[in-house]
């Protein structure tokens, strides 16, 4: 008998009908965890899913990229015939889901023509208007902290109250009248949930007997990664990023930062350890949300044994005493370092706002943190940006060589470089004016990404050009500093001869079908799909890892996973949790008092 859910979550792949399609999609997925479909779903996906089971209501995740990504045969509309639920939720957090969310909300619509959709997610919240438009979406919740507000909704929902008028932050839709709430909930912390809600995704294990419809992305059994939010907004104001002060403030109300206390933060930590032994990503710049915050942060890692590597981000230089609180607060398991640093010139990287110091500068902090026990650190450039051009793309990897030669040729340093793709991020700076930013948008309007998304290649993807490079000279650029840094990584035993020459095979077999796919688009459309559908088979094997070899983003480990006792134990205490921890309606009043303010 199939079990009655309150909200069904949904995560769509990039293009839903990708395992019939023949597109290049090359590097546009290559320095992030999940593959050119983007099968892992927005941490926040979760952390509503545990909000929401705290206070009785059945919640359940199914990741359908990664169903379809793991088993071509996975039949999507049989999945979804035999949920029975009173909502479905789909997330439209990043741009590149606009074609598979929406194509998914239609499938769901045909077999639950009476079942409410909402879509949520910083996406979802810039293009609210558009989304409410289309006849498979009832509701968009809109905002970057949304746990209570959907409470309020499904407590709703679910009593069949159809006035939905003050809920903050939701537009909404009913016998064909569109509805616009006011953006008005913003809180300032998130204290109150888990996020991301690990916690959910284990118990549910256990409690539904459903293992791999949750699973974040495909290979994550193999390679457990977990990630911690410490801050949503920031303080930074890149031109580029849609998660920039600029960004959040446009986008989601937001002016100031709301943040996760040191205390939850470390209690994440302690949680996620007992049952995994994968590195512990910590999200955004700890430095950003103050010296005060950070102090106690470290100072609480002082006192308790952590037992996982834990990876920061680092968005400006940092001084020496920032690597020795960290060497001091972690003397165990140790910490790296990621660093996005876009380019070489020190003039682009002040323009754009992100690791805004010299040169010298830059080779110092990194000098510094291999000084104080960092084991890694992953230096990540870009091609794209603004006023960038192909002889200054190329020159990034020049640098790359004064860093390697100034830090001691060390192996605890990795480099990539990919390109800002496919799309430019909806309410960046870059986004809202690209004349004044250097760039020219190719897409408008969101049925425009939906449109590219789907393009035969990945240069035909991109939504934008910048005034110093179009989009033959992004790709050519891509593909030249790749392959030198490929070069580079061999010539210093960085990688070796085997990673090498699979990636520069891959590298020419993509400059080849490039080209060729060039060609196609000159010929009538019905001919390009039937020249397209020849080269299928071909493209597939160079969709993933073009630029970089397979493993070189990973941190090496000699245990994912925690004992399966521990793993055990903590899935029942959670069911207990579960059983009888469950807040009831007057807690769901006292949301709505504090969030209504009535």
């Amino acid at each position: 008998m199939a079990i009655q859910y309150d909200l069904v979550l949904l995560h769509a792949p990039s293009v839903y009908d990708f395992r019939h399609s023949s597109m290049l999609s090359g590097p546009i997925s290559d320095v992030v965890p999940s593959s050119p479909i983007f099968e892992m779903y927005p941490i926040g996906i979760t952390s509503i899913a545990q909000y929401l089971e705290e206070f009785g209501f059945r919640v359940k995740i199914i990741n359908i990229a990664n169903r379809m990504l793991m088993d071509e045969n996975f039949d999507v509309e049989k999945k979804l015939r035999g949920i029975k639920t009173k909502a479905f939720g789909i997330d439209l957090h990043w741009m590149p889901h606009c074609h598979g969310s929406i194509e998914l909300a239609k499938v769901v619509k045909k077999i639950h023509p009476n079942v409410p959709v909402i879509f949520g997610g910083l996406s979802s919240t810039y293009y609210h208007e558009d989304l409410i438009n289309y006849d498979c979406i009832d509701f968009v919740m809109r905002g970057d902290t949304t746990e209570k507000l959907m409470l309020l909704w499904i407590d709703r929902l679910t009593k069949g109250i159809k006035d939905f008028s003050n809920i903050p932050n939701l537009t909404w839709k009913i016998d064909g009248v569109k509805h616009f709430n006011d953006l008005s909930y913003v809180p300032k912390d998130f204290d109150d949930y888990d996020i991301p809600g690990y916690r959910y995704c284990i118990k549910n294990v256990f409690k539904y007997m459903n293992f791999l419809d949750p699973l974040p992305y495909k290979g994550w059994l193999q390679y457990p990664n977990t990630a911690l939010l410490s801050a949503k907004g920031c303080t930074n104001n890149c031109i580029i990023c849609g998660g920039s002060k600029n960004a959040a403030n446009t986008n989601c109300n937001r002016p100031k930062i709301a943040t996760r206390s040191p205390k939850k933060l470390v209690e994440d930590i302690l949680f996620i350890q007992r049952w995994s032994r994968a590195p512990i990503f910590i999200l955004d710049d700890l430095r950003q949300i103050g010296n005060d915050y950070m102090d106690e942060f470290f100072n609480l890692l002082k006192n308790v044994k952590v037992k996982n590597e834990l990876v920061f981000e680092i968005f400006q230089y940092a001084p020496e005493s920032f690597y020795q609180r960290m060497n001091e607060a972690l003397p165990d398991k140790g910490y790296s370092i990621e660093i996005t640093l876009e380019t070489h010139d020190y003039a682009i990287r002040r323009h754009n706002g992100k690791m805004n110091c010299t040169n010298a500068k830059v080779i110092e902090t990194l000098q510094f943190a291999l000084k104080h026990g960092c084991k890694k650190i992953d230096l990540f450039f870009m091609t794209g940006i603004p006023d960038q051009t192909y002889e200054s793309a190329m020159q990034n990897i020049d640098f790359v060589e004064e860093i390697h030669v100034a830090c001691g040729n060390t192996p605890r340093l990795c480099y990539f470089v990919a390109p800002l793709a496919p799309f430019l991020d909806p309410a960046c700076k870059a986004f809202e004016e690209p004349e004044k930013y250097g760039y020219i948008r190719h897409c408008h309007t969101f049925e425009d990404h939906r449109k590219a998304i789907t393009a035969p290649s990945w240069k035909y993807m991109l939504s934008y050009e910048t005034t110093s490079m179009s989009r033959d000279d992004i790709v050519r650029s891509t593909y030249d500093s790749a392959e030198k840094l490929n070069d580079f990584k061999l010539k210093h035993g960085i990688i070796d001869k085997a990673t090498h020459d699979g990636v520069a095979s891959r590298l020419e077999e993509s400059r080849k079908y490039i080209a060729l796919i060039d060609n196609y688009m000159k010929l009538p459309e019905a001919e390009q799909k039937a020249e397209m559908e020849k080269i299928k088979s071909n493209i597939k094997n160079i969709n993933r890892h073009s630029i970089a070899g397979q493993h070189e983003l990973k941190w090496e480990t000699t245990k994912n996973f925690a004992h399966f006792f521990s793993l055990t134990v903590v899935g029942i205490e959670l069911l207990l949790h579960d059983w009888f921890g469950r807040k009831g309606k007057k807690a769901i009043r006292d949301v709505e008092l504090e969030i209504l303010g009535e």
